[in-house]
């Protein structure tokens, strides 16, 4: 395949110049944060309108925060702590410390590292990987998204401007580009997408034994504790339902609430959504869904539940009629107490839809979760402190939120990734710095201790 020939022959040159580099010094990976902070200062107006093109309509005001914003803040957290993070760290050799043996870690850059960049937040989750992998030291390669093709193509020339081809490059394709990508020989690849795509990564990224981390999704939960606030738990959930029309690999995917709570939840859910958007249909801060098809997988989501008895509240302060619309765009849609066997119960939503169901007790959410794949997030209302402590003590998942959602991914440094089938390995902050470097073991031995080990040594008496 020419591509795949292409896209080898810039690898091998970008690995040709981490060899010939060297160390490379906090400088050095400091001036490539900066063109990066650069690229979005300058450029954030055009990235945003791409987006917002891309999306048929996207929130201006939701890019700026989501995508330039929140890729700007860890580029300058990474650059403010490099020199930190670059330091050797110093381990206990105990007993051979006692008489002189040191030990430490060396931390190098692995080499290129490849980075494969999902539609939703194209510009977000393309960037902000670049502070750990520079940070590190490392070059790199993109693959972003074909499913956002004018943010793709734009970010492809910004990056031509301000970087090297052995530095930085921005590989644009179809999906058969993304197959032959993620079969190259890289020295860690990072993927951010899918749970089915991520199948097919990990197997080409097999081949070559590249080491991989997986940014994937799945159903994350929420469990609105009985001693929650649900006006303000149900602002916290919609907000986050609503932002980018709920095409967030954090987003809540379903809540539960505490029986006999419906129906004051419904009320908080509809009234949060009223105080964010008195109409929908043409409001500028509500984004539209990407395309046509997922579109209409959210709509058959939709018809699947109302055929099957389940109760369909849709959020629609203005009353927009959305059967005539220049944009996809699906209001705000409750399903209460939907059947487990229903498709929104059982594929990840990624759409402004929330499954709604009730417990009796706080052991009956928790056991619903665990019989499921580990989610990414979890999030859980609630005052007591107790009840909090066993949802956090008996479930799994990559991260999680307490009184609000999403909100985890937001701090640089706790690591963010999944788990099982959510994810593999983490990023972020320091943790990102060294998912993308090599730690290196060093230990240094004595005179003493090696004059000894001659002693002891064979033939053993």
């Amino acid at each position: 395949m020419t591509e795949h020939k292409e896209m080898l022959t810039i690898l091998e040159r970008q690995r040709a110049a981490s060899l010939a580099e060297g160390q490379v010094s906090a400088k050095v990976r400091i001036d490539r944060i900066d063109r990066a902070i650069n690229l979005l200062q300058t450029h954030g107006k055009h990235l945003r309108e791409a987006m917002s093109e891309d999306f048929g309509h996207r929130s201006m005001h939701q890019s700026k925060l989501t995508d330039i914003g929140a890729s700007i803040s860890p580029l300058k957290h990474a650059k403010k702590n490099i020199r930190k993070w670059m330091r050797p760290e110093k381990r206990s050799t105990f007993p051979f410390s006692l008489l002189g043996g040191r030990g430490e870690i060396q931390y190098q850059p692995l080499g290129v590292i490849g980075c494969i960049s999902p539609w939703n937040f194209p510009v977000q989750l393309t960037f902000s990987p670049l502070a750990g992998i520079f940070a590190a030291g490392n070059r790199t390669m993109i693959k972003p998204s074909e499913l956002t093709p004018h943010t793709s193509e734009l970010m492809q020339v910004l990056f031509s401007s301000a970087y090297d081809e052995q530095e930085v490059a921005l590989i644009v394709g179809d999906a058969k580009v993304g197959i032959a990508f993620s079969s190259l020989p890289f020295d860690h690849l990072l993927f951010t997408g899918a749970n089915s795509v991520a199948k097919h990564v990990m197997r080409a990224a097999a081949e070559n034994l590249v080491p991989v981390t997986l940014e994937l999704g799945g159903k994350s939960p929420v469990i609105i504790g009985k001693s929650a606030d649900v006006q303000q738990a149900a602002r916290s959930i919609m907000a986050g339902k609503t932002l980018n029309a709920g095409q967030i690999c954090l987003a809540p995917d379903y809540v539960f609430v505490p029986e006999g709570q419906t129906d004051v939840f419904v009320e908080a859910a509809r009234n949060s959504v009223t105080r964010m958007y008195a109409n929908l249909k043409d409001n500028p801060d509500y984004t539209s869904i990407v395309n046509e098809r997922h579109y209409d997988r959210l709509a058959d989501y939709i018809d699947e539940a109302r055929s099957s008895g389940a109760e369909v509240v849709e959020l629609n302060p203005a009353d927009d009629d959305f059967s005539q619309q220049q944009h996809h765009r699906i209001p705000p849609t409750l399903i209460l107490n939907p059947e487990d066997d229903l498709q929104v119960m059982q594929e990840e939503i990624f759409g402004p839809i929330l499954p709604v169901k009730t417990y009796s007790d706080v052991e009956d959410p928790i056991r619903f979760i665990n019989e499921r794949d580990r989610p990414l997030g979890l999030y859980y209302f609630g005052k007591d402190s107790n009840e909090e402590e066993t949802v956090l003590n008996n479930t799994t998942s990559g991260g999680v939120t307490v009184n609000d959602v999403i909100m985890h991914i937001a701090q640089e440094e706790l690591p963010f990734g999944g788990v099982g089938s959510s994810g593999m390995g983490a990023y972020h902050g320091h943790d990102g710095f060294k998912t993308f470097s090599h730690g290196k073991a060093v230990y240094r031995q004595s005179k003493l201790i090696a004059r000894l080990a001659a002693l002891i040594g064979p033939p053993y008496r």
